[in-house]
């Protein structure tokens, strides 16, 4: 008898699109797949703030229905995962990560220069809104929620004059021509593990998981996430904080002189989002791929050393 491998998942357009990419491989493999939606509390909720409903909002009822094996695949972007491991869950995979960076989409095409002071820009981060007020360029940062066309509507309304959104989320929808700027990781680091998928199954399901780890899993990709992550958990600062990491696997030279592949950590963290005025604490460090877990520990300590125990406000709880 053909087995079917069941993946889970939220119902949202963009999650749908997400699965469908592991799916695609599964299949590509010989193995027949069944998408199946879960409704998560995030998803049932659409008004309480992100920051009130609330760590694991989009990932927990996934979890549930993998442990009472209602699915045998679980799809989550990475960067809703809770940091604490799930016990029974082990991650299976870690696809290649679409691009990391924030987009703008502004009214009129501009770019965030462009805007004038006083402008309205919506996010639902309270990371872009610390590094957005840090940058000093006047503006008035807004929370909003909803789907990325919701929140993309609000400025074709003319409601707000731009919005802050993951790159990957609008590129994955088929709407990057809708993106007036790509923002750089000097003006705002990404969330950790921003742009990349985690793929869950559940410990004791040894044969799924070598099978996701063989066709879909990207070891470039899940060295740069596990550094950011690590990072991540060390602030104990949970997977809504203020907090913007990037790692990159980069091409070094070693002691005789041979071209070897290393990780790179960038690592930023708001000192406080109490009024307008925000300082954005910064660090950054090289490490062996195989060092990536502690190369996140090592930045964490030096932003907590430079002041970034000082997390305050609502961004402590807000993603």
């Amino acid at each position: 008898m053909t087995r079917t491998i069941r993946i889970g998942t939220r119902g949202s357009a963009l999650a749908l699109v997400q699965a469908g990419i592991v799916a695609d491989a599964l299949r590509a493999a010989g193995e027949h797949v069944e998408v199946v939606k879960v409704s998560t509390a995030g998803d049932r909720d659409k008004s309480t703030p992100v920051t009130e409903l609330g760590v694991g909002v989009y990932t927990s009822a996934l979890r549930e229905a993998l442990l009472t094996k209602q699915v045998d695949v679980a799809v989550h972007s990475y960067k809703d995962l809770p940091t604490a491991p799930e016990p029974g869950i082990v991650l299976a995979a870690v696809p290649q990560r679409e691009d990391p960076r924030d987009a703008l989409v502004a009214r009129d095409g501009l770019t965030l220069g462009e805007l004038p002071p006083g402008s309205k820009v919506g996010t639902g981060a309270a990371r872009r809104t610390a590094q957005l007020r840090a940058l000093g360029l006047g503006l008035d940062v807004v929370p909003i929620r909803g789907n990325i066309e919701t929140r993309m509507g609000k400025v074709t309304s003319g409601e707000l004059d731009a919005v802050v959104l993951a790159r990957a989320g609008i590129v994955r929808l088929g709407l990057a021509e809708k993106i007036t700027e790509t923002l750089d990781p000097i003006q705002l680091l990404p969330s950790p593990a921003q742009g990349a998928l985690a793929v869950e199954c559940r410990v004791d399901d040894v044969d799924i998981e070598h099978l996701l780890r063989s066709t879909v899993d990207d070891e470039a990709t899940r060295v740069a996430v596990t550094a950011e992550r690590a990072m991540l958990a060390a602030l104990e600062a949970g997977c809504s904080a203020p907090v913007g990491a990037l790692a990159e696997v980069v091409e070094d030279l070693d002691a005789d002189g041979s071209v070897i592949e290393r990780v790179s950590l960038r690592g930023t963290a708001a000192a406080g989002l109490d009024g307008e005025s925000v300082e954005m604490i910064k660090a950054s460090a090289l490490a062996e791929k195989s060092e990536a877990e502690r190369l996140g520990r090592e930045v964490a300590a030096e932003l907590l050393d430079l002041g970034a125990g000082a997390l305050s406000g609502p961004g402590r709880n807000s993603r």
